[in-house]
């Protein structure tokens, strides 16, 4: 096939045009790389990026500080200087909402998690605060008379994740990179254990370094050249379904973003209210279910029974690309040169978001691996897909 790029080799080919790809693209522009190529199957953030809640919240769910907690830490508090930078640049408000979390204790074991989940996050210095029932209604009148308890948790806050996709989307495009769109990344090919560019479904894209950030999709690209039966480095990413509904709220139900241990609730400034989630292993079926809706319908009613009354305006799913130990793939390939993998990040693409751009672009354009990639690093996995 003849090239639509036959007069242009990249210094950085981007698969994937989610938050992570662009996060990506946006941080290596700002380290002033200039030759960019961001390519993407469908249209920017259509994915899973645009079908999340937007929560930014590593402490809710927690049951002990880890390499990985500390990442999504670092990258929770990196978010106001990103918002606020991403508004400098484009204009766009990602809505930053820094209201906090509640978490529902809903019966006794609830409780009993709530109060673990308090003890060692009090002990290792992290901003929680414990409520009682009646205190916990005072913030949220509308929630459930069957409420024990509750967690507050300031820090754990939220984004508009669709503005935040339009955003970096600008961004990107400002600072000059090459955003390619409606256009399916077949294979990387290499050549003497060096990346030298992609294949696409418009012709090979020339690239000594590429990212592959494509969520849900990682496992369906190929590697070409001197392979001669070697395992593919590539990250076997399972899709796992998650979905979601979205009722009218007006006046907003609650200020609060709302967790039990089964559902939550989040309200967003114009008056929607989005309730979630399932966890399914469906492969790439992406559509919404009777069983998925009845399910975000029960755990929605019981955070709140005042939820009987709205009405439901949206419904949709999206999939969240899972590794085999649900935890992101970050860094360089072992075994090609040039090759960097971004991907993997399950259910936390969006808080994951702002770390992944700076830490990977580092890596990229310094050439030494920041330690707190380590743990994520693709060479983890036994290498068993034969290409």
């Amino acid at each position: 096939m003849k090239s639509a790029f036959p007069d242009k080799s990249y210094e950085v080919v981007i698969i994937g045009g989610g938050v992570i790809g662009l996060s990506i693209a946006r941080a290596l522009a700002l380290r002033g790389v200039r030759d960019i190529a961001l390519i993407e199957l469908a249209k920017l953030g259509a994915e899973a990026s645009s079908a999340a809640a937007g929560m930014l919240a590593p402490q809710i769910e927690a049951d002990a500080i880890d390499d990985f907690f500390n990442l999504a830490c670092r990258s929770r508090d990196l978010y106001a200087h990103f918002a606020h930078s991403l508004r400098e640049e484009t204009g766009v408000d990602i809505e930053l909402d820094t209201t906090g979390t509640l978490y529902l204790a809903l019966s006794e074991h609830d409780l009993r998690e709530l109060d673990d989940r308090l003890a060692w996050q009090t002990q290792a210095g992290l901003l929680v605060e414990k409520l009682t029932a009646e205190e916990a209604r005072e913030l949220e009148p509308c929630i459930s008379s069957k409420v024990l308890g509750a967690l507050r948790f300031p820090l754990d806050i939220q984004v508009e994740n669709r503005r935040l996709v339009t955003a970096l989307a600008n961004s990107v495009a400002k600072h000059g990179v090459d955003v390619i769109t409606e256009t399916t990344v077949t294979s990387l090919s290499s050549e003497r254990g060096r990346l030298r560019g992609v294949e696409t479904s418009r012709g090979f894209v020339p690239g000594t370094k590429a990212v592959v950030a494509a969520g849900t999709w990682t496992s369906l690209l190929n590697l070409t050249g001197e392979r001669h039966g070697k395992p593919s480095p590539i990250p076997a990413i399972e899709p796992v379904r998650g979905q979601m509904i979205c009722f009218a709220a007006q006046p907003q139900l609650t200020k609060h973003v709302v967790h039990s241990s089964r559902g939550y609730l989040v309200p967003r400034r114009d008056g929607r209210l989005l309730a979630g989630s399932t966890s399914e292993s469906v492969g790439f079926a992406k559509q919404t279910t009777a069983g998925g809706m009845n399910k975000i319908l029960s755990n929605a009613l019981e955070i709140s029974p005042a939820i009987a009354a709205l009405p439901i305006t949206d419904s949709w799913s999206g999939l969240r690309p899972r590794a085999p130990d649900g935890l992101p793939v970050l860094g360089p390939c072992d075994e090609i040169g040039g090759l960097f993998f971004a991907t993997g990040h399950y259910r936390n693409g969006i808080l994951l978001a702002p770390v992944t751009g700076d830490l990977v672009a580092q890596a990229i354009v310094e050439g030494t691996i920041p330690p707190s990639l380590g743990p994520f690093a693709p060479g983890r996995f036994e290498l068993t897909n034969v290409s």
